[in-house]
């Protein structure tokens, strides 16, 4: 199954499973292959349909209240683009030298060993992607409910029992056919795009008339700690950018057209993320925006009139899809983990009729919901900040060890090594500081983390497990094939 390894992320409306049915279907050789079939173009739009998100419509408040000021908080929206893409120019060099699936898990696996990929995976599986999925359905629930609460804070309880609604509802669609995911995928992501396009040309026609009166470094926080913090909601919201890794193989030219990609698609979203703040402030003060659940809500509000509606509907279906998208890849994670004796082996089955991971997005659902009991996005936002932050710290560290050690591998994209060296000091100053700034997420977040070392050492490390272990999970995976009816994919 060489070449499905190689697909194991793959950001695509063919997934891993419908390749699988066509191969079973006919085929000249019996094995699943791959061409290169994607451009320039092709690449821009997976990279940049991978960073946007709901982060743009619930990072603006979390990104004003640590910065203090409209100005700073721009700033900090601009160095997290910025910082994005320096990570991204990183991740280019380590995608064309390592070619095996998994992205960073691969690369932390290269480096250093089974132990510290086995954290990132245990890092991306149980934290990242999961609490991700909590905080895209939260911001799903504050929009569609904001409307009907437009005086007060929607109850928590009605945002949270709404967000598990949305969860179950996609989990169903990822479980019973992978088109009808691709489907929801394709649909809301131009929701976005189309909600975001309107709110710029909305903040153009206001700066027009003048309104540039709360554009000052006014009350800005000159706090390390805080400033720290703000980053987090920044670069919450450009998360995704080291999914461009996963489209190495099917793009055209990848030596000339990776490093072309990075810089427009970073650079696009960036100038996008940038303008739609421009336009918020336009119109909200800053106490306005603190003071909003969903600042693209009240935003609407005030000069939309009677069509207002439209915003928080586009945002709604924005947010959905992004739950979609997060249930549609994480089989993919889970699948390359597996493939180096590091997940269980039910997560890489798929469903017998509907040709489906079932196991995985079921996983990855539950999860979910588990995260929900914490009701507090911006809290959510710090678990996953510094989770995130440090694990792909560490997948750049990568760049310049390899350097040292293998200095003699191939290398068709040659960074300089000024990049990852700044890239590094940023990281150490997004997960160390708020260490001290925000003890009691951070502190959940490192014991998060650190809970894989347990799990490391009894489910892999130790090789020579007893016999009776052996049968009783051997049993368990039994009992799940049966009660799902799923099976491994077919090789030939």
């Amino acid at each position: 199954m060489d070449e499905e390894k190689k697909n194991g992320k793959r950001k695509d409306s063919d997934t891993d499973l419908e390749m699988i049915k066509k191969t079973d279907e006919g085929g000249d050789s019996g094995e699943i292959t791959l061409k290169a079939k994607m451009s320039l173009l092709n690449g821009i739009t997976v990279i940049v349909g991978s960073i946007i998100g709901s982060g743009i419509f619930v990072s603006p408040t979390g990104v004003l209240l640590h910065t203090g000021s409209v100005n700073a908080a721009l700033l900090v929206w601009t160095i997290s683009g910025v910082f994005s893409m320096i990570g991204a120019y990183c991740y280019a060099e380590l995608g064309t030298m390592i070619t095996k699936s998994g992205a960073d898990y691969a690369y932390i696996m290269v480096t250093f060993g089974p132990f510290m990929a086995f954290v990132r995976l245990w890092i991306e599986c149980m934290i990242v992607r999961p609490c991700s999925q909590a905080i895209v359905a939260l911001t799903f629930s504050v929009y569609v409910l904001k409307p009907f609460f437009p005086e007060c804070t929607p109850p928590d309880d009605a945002v949270r029992m709404l967000a598990v609604c949305c969860i179950v509802v996609l989990t169903f669609v990822n479980c019973w056919d992978v088109k009808w995911a691709t489907r929801v995928q394709d649909v809301f992501t131009y929701a976005k795009l189309l909600a975001l396009f309107i709110i710029i040309a909305a903040g153009v026609y206001q700066l027009c008339n003048g309104h540039y009166e709360h554009f000052t470094f006014d009350n800005t926080k000159t706090e390390v700690t805080s400033l720290s913090l703000s980053f987090y909601s920044g670069l919450f919201a450009y998360n995704g950018w080291n999914y461009l890794n996963f489209i190495i193989e099917e793009l055209k030219d990848p030596i000339k057209n990776l490093p072309r990609a990075i810089a427009i698609s970073c650079t696009l979203v960036t100038v996008v993320y940038v303008l739609a703040n421009v336009a918020f402030y336009t119109t909200l003060s800053p106490e306005e925006v603190l003071g909003s659940e969903a600042v693209a809500v009240t935003f609407a509000d005030r000069l939309f009139g009677y069509m207002a509606w439209i915003i928080p509907v586009f945002v709604a279906m924005s947010t959905f899809g992004a739950v979609n998208g997060i249930l549609l890849t994480s089989s993919r994670l889970f699948y390359a983990g597996a493939c180096e004796g590091q997940m269980p082996e039910v997560l890489t089955m798929i469903q017998m009729q509907r040709l489906t991971p079932t196991p995985a997005v079921l996983v990855m659902a539950l999860l979910s919901m588990l995260y929900l009991t914490v009701s507090d996005i911006f809290a959510l936002i710090n678990y996953v900040g510094f989770a995130t932050w440090l694990s792909i710290g560490v997948a750049v560290v990568c760049l310049p060890w390899l350097r040292w050690k293998q200095p003699d591998l191939a290398r068709p994209i040659r960074v300089n090594l000024i990049f990852p060296i700044l890239y590094i000091l940023a990281s150490i100053f997004v997960t160390v500081v708020p260490m001290i700034a925000s003890p009691v997420e951070t502190g959940y977040g490192c014991l998060m983390i650190l809970s894989s070392v347990p799990v490391y050492l009894a489910f892999i490390s130790w090789k020579n497990k007893p016999q009776w272990f052996q049968t009783g999970t051997g049993k368990m995976t039994h009992v799940l094939q049966k009660l799902m009816m799923v099976v491994r994919p077919k090789t030939k």
